[in-house]
């Protein structure tokens, strides 16, 4: 299954989201709006991070169309390499049947700009099918902020890369 760039790898009762976008921006730009919550904030979601091994990331993303309370995400983080990889737990204690799992986002200088790899591994089965949509949008909001551009609305994006409404995040 893949949607905006995302592709879904089924292993068992269990998925993986991995994306690869190449942006034409330094890679310390790049980590500044991935790790930095006043940049985060704007294309993401509220979020605060302890910037470093063992420190503590929560979030609570734009989207999905739900009350903040089932959208919280916290987790440890596992690594803090500045500024080529970022890789935290991810956990949302509210939604029943949503496991934890591990974001992972790495950066490599790509001639005057940056390759973005990112996955999401550990997710189940029909979390990920939701998520691989959600973090395509996500994505496209990354892209628009740092080009200084109106952001699209998430729900929107969403349900252009599914083809059908966010309604898979609603338990």
């Amino acid at each position: 299954m893949t949607g905006r760039d995302g592709k879904l790898t089924i292993e068992g009762e269990r998925a993986v989201l991995t994306f690869e976008r190449r942006l034409p921006y330094p890679v310390e730009k790049v980590w500044s709006a991935i790790t930095d919550p006043a940049h985060r904030n704007q294309w993401m979601g509220q979020t605060t991070i302890d910037p470093r091994e063992g420190g503590v990331i929560e979030m609570v993303p734009t989207g999905p169309p739900q009350p903040p309370e089932q959208k919280k995400m916290t987790g440890r983080i596992r690594v803090w390499d500045p500024p080529r990889v970022f890789e935290h737990e991810w956990s949302q204690r509210v939604l029943a049947g949503t496991e934890p799992s591990v974001v992972r986002y790495e950066l490599e200088r790509d001639g005057e700009g940056t390759l973005l790899r990112f996955s999401h591994r550990g997710l189940g089965v029909s979390d990920a099918q939701g998520f691989l949509p959600g973090t395509g949008a996500f994505f496209d909001r990354l892209e628009a902020y740092l080009a200084d551009k109106p952001m699209p609305n998430w729900a929107k994006r969403y349900e252009e890369i599914a083809g059908a409404p966010p309604t898979a995040w609603e338990k």
